[in-house]
């Protein structure tokens, strides 16, 4: 099928209100796009996160009429006679199939992979977490979900028990469970992060050891060996007295989300309880891991 788009400049302020229009009438998706080639960064579950100038990109079929959608937008004001936008022709693919073709099993540490479900494992006999990209959250991909990986892969999960807060789709809860954890708990805000992180722990074989709460519905005495938080610095720092009382005497904690510019205010938030190891940092991104004080 052929297809025809509309590209318009906008701002972060709009884009949403902009897009809610063009779906009214008539487009078959709208997708957002940085003008200025800022990196695009994981949201927060439940947020969609946009820039300061927003290019908003909506498709259409190829009989549309244009002249009209341009019109349209006009009479609501989303464009005026100074408005950048472009209308172009867009090569009819397989979306789907190429959108498959980008994403390849990924290497953690020294033992785990992440592994689409419609890609051959590499290798069978290493620990192999299936998980599809999707709307939820997390697949590896991002310098943070990286960095979690390899923390969990280097530690000895043996009979511990793991919290993943903030878990998005679950997938650092499912790799600790898949690395040998004995139970796990995933904690979000968004009912749609704890249905993701359901859905994979069940393709994984391991949702029978997986519990998952909203936040405000966690026990009150909940406690783990090893907690893991893959959120942002901000909530970080505010969230430390809920956070820090989720590890156990002994127990270890891993915080990412944090750019490397963050990482002494966050460490300082968090040093008076915790013994804190050297911060891990890649792509302007980092790790922080220490164990509770005793």
């Amino acid at each position: 099928m052929a297809w025809i788009q509309i590209r318009l400049n906008s701002t972060n302020e709009k884009a949403e209100q902009i897009s809610d229009f063009l779906e009214e009438i008539g487009s078959v998706s709208v997708t957002f796009m940085d003008s200025q080639d800022t990196p695009i960064f994981e949201p927060l579950p439940g947020e969609t996160r946009l820039w300061g100038n927003t290019d908003v990109i909506a498709l259409f079929d190829a009989e549309t009429d244009m002249n009209v959608i341009v019109d349209a937008l006009k009479q609501a004001k989303y464009l005026n006679e100074n408005s950048a936008y472009k209308i172009e022709q867009i090569e009819d693919k397989d979306w789907e199939r190429e959108w498959m073709d980008n994403f390849h099993p990924m290497q953690f540490g020294k033992r785990l992979w992440i592994c689409p479900s419609w890609r051959d494992v590499p290798e069978p006999n290493a620990v192999n977490v299936m998980l599809d990209p999707g709307l939820a959250f997390g697949t590896g991909t991002h310098p943070t979900t990286a960095l979690c990986l390899e923390w969990l892969d280097s530690l000895d999960l043996k009979d511990k028990t793991v919290i993943d807060f903030g878990c998005g789709s679950g997938i650092l809860a499912i790799a600790a469970l898949k690395l040998g954890a004995k139970s796990a708990v995933g904690i979000d805000i968004d009912p749609q992060a704890i249905l993701a992180s359901r859905n994979n722990a069940e393709q994984n074989g391991v949702a029978e050891r997986l519990q998952l709460f909203l936040s405000d519905e966690k026990p009150s005495n909940l406690k783990a060996d090893v907690v893991v938080a893959n959120i942002l610095a901000g909530p970080l720092k505010e969230l430390y007295p809920v956070i820090s009382q989720l590890v156990k005497p002994n127990g270890v904690l891993g915080l990412s989300g944090i750019l490397a510019t963050q990482a002494q205010s966050v460490c300082d938030a968090y040093a008076e309880s915790f013994d804190l190891e050297s911060v891990a940092e890649r792509e302007e991104w980092c790790r922080i891991t220490g164990e509770l004080k005793s």
